[in-house]
């Protein structure tokens, strides 16, 4: 019963609320339910199904905590060596460098590319466009605003110490940090869904960290190619350090820097994706 309860559920959230549950794992999806089911001090599945389908608060609040927000300046700073690489290899070589942070969560990630090409001077920060996406509406909105709150588990100033000196970019008061005015304006944002969203197209480096963790293995595929459409020849693609790039689709990348989980999109193809070329900017 509980189980049958467990499906219902999770049928009605991807049917009525358009959220992808049949793509991510059981275990994901359960922490994330039975953390609501706490909240709400509903007893079961069946109970909490109950709650669901008649409070639209809950609905949004549900969606929200489905939604993978994990994230962080900087976050694992040996990666981000890396990617100071690319986008130095990107910027000599290119007038216009478009890079999509894929799954941003509250936007942190794509600021510290911004943050990271304005403090480098082999970078050159005026070529960049950086586009954040998320499903997450309020994650988005918190993104476009630019200020973030420090709690007791989250030291800001630990993940900023990427760079020697962040106070240029971010302003400290308190507890409370905002994103300067000049990194703000290389940043845009806007809702997409890797799971249903079709491509997008002419991006020289798409960061999709620690999303595919959580997705079954029949989907990351799809997802993939949604991004390596996105990518133009000769693209750099980054995902998370606990995940690999499924072997059907070795012959669209190569690899840059295995331990950094970067890769490098092939520019000769022979794969359907030969067919899709990128046909404009972002």
């Amino acid at each position: 019963m509980s189980d049958e309860a467990f499906e219902s559920l999770l049928s009605y959230v991807e049917s009525e609320l358009s959220f992808a549950t049949s793509h991510y794992n059981d275990s994901y999806l359960d922490r994330r339910v039975s953390s609501r089911m706490r909240r709400t001090q509903s007893a079961n599945y069946a109970e909490y199904f109950e709650t669901l389908r008649n409070n639209r608060d809950e609905q949004e609040a549900l969606l929200e905590a489905l939604s993978i927000n994990v994230t962080g300046f900087f976050r694992n700073p040996d990666v981000w060596d890396g990617i100071r690489d690319v986008l130095r290899c990107l910027s000599a070589n290119n007038e216009t460098v478009w890079v999509w942070s894929a799954a941003c969560a509250d936007g942190r990630e794509p600021y510290s590319v911004a943050m990271l090409a304005h403090d480098d001077p082999q970078i050159d920060e005026s070529s960049l466009r950086i586009v954040g996406t998320d499903i997450s509406e309020p994650a988005l909105e918190t993104a476009r605003n630019g200020v973030y709150e420090e709690s007791r588990t989250v030291d800001f100033d630990d993940q900023l110490s990427f760079l020697d000196d962040a106070s240029p970019y971010v302003e400290r008061d308190g507890r409370t940090y905002r994103i300067d005015e000049s990194i703000k304006r290389s940043v845009s944002f806007e809702r997409h869904d890797l799971i249903n969203d079709e491509p997008k197209t002419g991006f020289d480096l798409v960061i999709c960290r620690n999303l595919f963790i959580y997705i079954d293995n029949e989907y990351k595929q799809p997802m993939l190619r949604t991004i390596a459409r996105s990518l133009r020849q000769d693209g750099f693609l980054v995902i998370g350090k606990a995940e690999t790039i499924p072997p059907t689709l070795k012959s669209a990348f190569s690899v840059r820097d295995a331990r950094l989980r970067i890769y490098h999109r092939e520019p000769l193809e022979t794969n359907t994706l030969a067919r899709e070329q990128p046909e404009s900017n972002p």
